[in-house]
């Protein structure tokens, strides 16, 4: 069974109007079918928390919102919890102290059971310290800047639903870049994602090959919503990060740095761009249309009379023309000849007389004419 999307969500997520990314998951949950399951460990509010989400997914069309509450590691051994864990399609973790989060549930049967749920399928979300939780290495706290300095943030165990790779979350918003170059200065074999607020990174796992048991595997990282996703990989950077002392700025050159916004995707394996997939302007697609039909209306004409390209062209112009300005007002009709002179063709209007030729009438037959003749 192939494994179930992570939605690593960096906080603030639009819960009054559009809801695009709460909507994404209930959908992903199975929608009407859905049965999600709320852990709200990390955060400090009572049940209200839960109440919140409770009325937003089933206002989505979840069928059933259920509670996972360990307080204690004690609480996450409890088998009633992990019995709820297995049978829910969907797993949404809120935001607050990711601290608490981790030293509560991660290296428990309540942890597991989130892993393994995600390994069966299952959909597993989370916001803000929920979405930090779902790397394998988290930030545990550090204050926010641009500059990574050393000792700015603390390091804590995650679940590992992404492998090697550190996540922070309202990144943008509270200006996290430095602590977040830090840990990718101190290890570099780890991958540093950073999301923004009412964005979310969606993990899935693809498998290449018609019978979807087979071929090459990846993880691939799609942004939604309204900010970016900061990719920072390390893979070749220089650093002073082993002997800088404490507090003070630290070297870090050569980091690779892909800023995501919504649509682009992200090979987690290659750590490489997805190239973008190519899009056609509706307007654009429908003017490139109209011109292959006067092409092919050009190869029809010219095989059908034997005519030149140059009266051809001519007469297409007078169509257009007719087709495109006003009809004149009765009693003075109005002509339009093209007079050529060197390169360039002039369009003059002709007074009517009695001895034009009207070539747009249509019993005119103007095979007769020979290309550049007026």
């Amino acid at each position: 069974m192939p494994r179930g999307p992570l939605m690593i969500i960096g906080g603030a997520e639009d819960k009054l109007r559009a809801r695009t990314i709460l909507a994404r998951f209930v959908e992903a949950s199975g929608g009407a079918a859905a049965r999600i399951a709320v852990i709200p460990t990390a955060s400090s509010l009572g049940p209200e928390i839960v109440e919140v989400y409770d009325a937003l997914f089933r206002k989505e069309g979840a069928a059933e919102v259920v509670t996972v509450r360990p307080e204690s590691r004690e609480q996450a051994h409890d088998p009633a919890l992990v019995e709820e864990l297995a049978r829910c399609t969907g797993i949404f973790m809120t935001g607050g102290n990711q601290l608490k989060l981790s030293s509560m549930v991660a290296g428990t049967p309540v942890g597991d059971a989130i892993v393994a749920a995600h390994l069966r399928g299952a959909v597993v979300a989370g916001t803000s310290a929920g979405a930090s939780i779902q790397s394998s290495h988290m930030v545990a706290f550090g204050p926010g800047g641009t500059t990574p300095k050393q000792r700015m943030t603390q390091v804590a165990a995650g679940l590992g639903l992404v492998a090697s790779s550190v996540i922070d979350q309202h990144f943008e918003q509270r200006s996290r870049y430095g602590r977040l170059l830090m840990i990718v200065a101190q290890s570099p074999q780890l991958l540093g994602i950073g999301v923004d607020e009412d964005t979310a990174a969606v993990v899935e796992h693809e498998v290449d090959g018609a019978d979807g048991a087979t071929g090459t595997e990846r993880d691939v990282l799609r942004v939604l919503g309204r900010g970016a996703v900061t990719i920072m990989d390390g893979t070749r950077i220089t650093t002073n990060a082993y002997e800088a002392r404490r507090s003070a700025p630290l070297l870090a050159s050569g980091i690779v740095l892909h800023v995501l916004p919504a649509g682009a995707e992200f090979d987690l394996g290659t750590r490489t761009l997805v190239p973008p997939r190519a899009t056609t302007d509706p307007g654009e697609a429908a003017e490139i249309a109209e011109a292959g039909k006067d092409l092919r209306q050009l190869a029809r004409d010219i095989a059908a009379g034997d005519a030149s390209p140059g009266t051809l062209r001519r007469r297409q112009e007078r169509r257009r023309r007719k087709h495109a300005t006003p009809a004149p007002s009765a009693g003075h009709p109005a002509e339009v000849v093209a007079t050529v002179r060197g390169e360039e063709t002039e369009l003059e209007p002709v007074p009517p007389g009695p001895d034009r030729v009207d070539r747009d009438d249509p019993s005119y037959d103007d095979t007769h004419e020979q290309e550049g003749t007026p």
